[in-house]
């Protein structure tokens, strides 16, 4: 209004915003770069209460912000592939490898992004090899083939790792909720339960039974160990240090999910069955899914018990929210709401972009007619 001007313009998904408002006119203010808003709504509130900017409060900003925000939908807008029905195509295979860490590094503070430069600097420092719930040494990117990644028995060097070698975006974590891209603290009760098994499996590994209980209790790697549910496989899924591809196929009423990892195949009815009774638990849960705009929305319940998931600390309470939506032709969005109130203090969320994989998935065949099991037991003899 009058003589107040904004000049820029905003680069958006329905996911993820990235504005750069330049130069910024306003009662004299000067220019001033707006990066990596994780919902538009946020860059809104910021405004109305003065946070972003001190002058701008009440109807008048709100106004000023749809103009703004209409002109650039409008020149940003893309096509994204459909389906004969008219839904979002989320076919294809997809690859979920990325450099940016689970969690922001604490020294980053509240830094949502990175710059171009920092950005440069990192792609020579590491491969991040970055497991949520797992602690896996990480390498330099001149390392060879032949580096260990991590000093266990029977571990696979540098060759076998494959964490990706970029940055999708310039996001500092994949959480986006809580804003300080962290993993909200366990519950008192949770962290009982996980300092008494670290008690009990004291001196072994991940991928070791816990003493004594080979049978009933294999620790929280147990599912990998016999080859039913990989690390990375889901649900929830995560990006891991290798197979990291998912294949997606659709129809009006189902989609599947199949995985590289362990070759699992989640079958998703789509606004066709009714939630399964509570008193029937699944490994894997069960999931229901609908569509919500473009997005396909899918709700999982009636989990067994502990997962793969963040190294098996969440339980048969866990309801997970997985969000796919489609942002351009080589963009599938992938955002999963965890909420488990007996293990997290509050529900939080990631987010992962997907980009195409080149070429089919191929059979992952798990310790290869458990020829693994000799190596490791032989290998424990030997140390």
């Amino acid at each position: 209004t009058g003589k107040d001007e904004i000049v820029g313009h905003i680069v958006f998904s329905p996911v993820t915003i990235e504005a750069t408002i330049s130069p910024v006119r306003v009662m004299g203010l000067a220019p001033m770069a707006i990066s990596a808003f994780p919902r538009l709504h946020q860059l809104g509130e910021l405004i109305m209460h003065g946070r972003l900017f001190p002058c701008f409060r009440g109807a008048g900003t709100a106004l000023a912000l749809v103009a703004l925000t209409a002109s650039a939908v409008s020149a940003q807008e893309v096509e994204i592939p459909r389906t004969p029905w008219g839904t979002p195509d989320l076919q294809g295979v997809w690859d979920r490898r990325t450099n940016t860490p689970f969690e922001r590094p604490h020294e980053l503070g509240d830094k949502a992004a990175y710059t171009d430069e920092e950005l440069a600097v990192i792609a020579t420092e590491k491969v991040v090899v970055d497991v949520p719930g797992d602690q896996i040494r990480v390498a330099s990117r001149a390392a060879d083939e032949h580096q260990e990644i991590a000093e266990t028995i029977g571990n696979y060097n540098g060759f076998w790792f494959d964490g990706g070698t970029t940055f999708v975006n310039r996001r500092t974590s994949l959480v986006t909720d809580p804003p300080n891209g962290r993993i909200p603290l366990i519950t008192s009760s949770a962290e009982q339960k996980r300092a008494a098994m670290m008690k009990t499996r004291e001196g072994t590994n991940r991928h070791e039974p816990t003493p004594g209980g080979f049978v009933d209790d294999l620790g929280p790697g147990r599912y990998a160990v016999r080859c039913l549910v990989g690390f990375n496989t889901g649900p929830p899924m995560t990006s891991g240090a290798y197979n990291q591809n998912v294949q997606v196929l659709q129809t009006e009423d189902y989609l599947v999910l199949w995985v590289e990892m362990i070759h699992d195949a989640r079958i998703v009815p789509i606004d066709s069955h009714s939630p399964l009774d509570s008193n029937i638990r699944q490994w894997l849960g069960s999931s229901r899914g609908h569509w919500d705009g473009d997005t396909l929305v899918i709700e999982t319940t009636n989990f067994r018990g502990e997962t793969s998931f963040m190294g098996g600390q969440s339980d048969a309470n866990l309801h997970l929210t997985e969000r796919l939506t489609r942002t351009s032709p080589t963009t599938l969005v992938y955002e999963v709401t965890v909420d488990d109130p007996t293990v997290w203090i509050r529900p939080w969320t990631y987010e992962v972009p997907w980009q195409p994989s080149e070429g089919p998935i191929f059979e992952y065949a798990c310790h290869e007619g458990n020829y693994g099991l000799y190596n490791i037991l032989a290998g424990a003899a030997t140390r």
